[in-house]
């Protein structure tokens, strides 16, 4: 178990200048927990029944932990990009849609409650990749998305 902390401390050391680049704290622990779940991934296979992963597996969950977490992480809601695709995918697009009204479609039938921040990134990318069009409204003067 030593020689994995010294090997962890060692992989921290290199990415240390990469992290610390980046302006925003919030963005440098995210950056170190992708890669720390990389880590462990990493020696997960390659020490295949390691004491310290039996006993982080073993872990039950309690009643004071937030319900809000999918209990099992193949369970977890799909993103804002594979819903958006699902719709892409299906007649909903023959229509021309809103923001605001897609996330509202998306609350209602895929039970997830996107921000229209998290959406419109995602949707000027298809757009740009010409699988739908973005036109301004001429009721409302917002953009409006359509299948091409």
């Amino acid at each position: 178990m030593n020689r994995q902390i010294e090997k962890l401390k060692k992989q921290l050391t290199e990415i240390a200048e990469v992290v610390n680049s980046f302006q925003s704290e919030a963005v440098q622990v995210r950056v170190v927990d992708r890669l720390l779940d990389e880590i462990m991934e990493t020696e997960k296979v390659e020490t295949e029944g390691s004491e310290i992963f039996n006993k982080r597996s073993r872990r039950t969950r309690t009643g004071n932990e937030d319900d809000n977490r999918p209990s099992e992480p193949g369970r977890k809601k799909p993103g804002a990009t594979k819903v958006l695709n699902q719709l892409l995918a299906s007649d909903f697009f023959t229509q021309p849609h809103s923001i605001s009204a897609i996330a509202d479609y998306c609350k209602d039938n895929f039970d997830s409650d996107f921000k229209t921040s998290e959406l419109s990134g995602i949707l000027l990318k298809l757009a740009k990749e010409n699988k739908l069009k973005r036109e301004r409204s001429n009721e409302n003067n917002r953009f409006e998305y359509v299948a091409i």
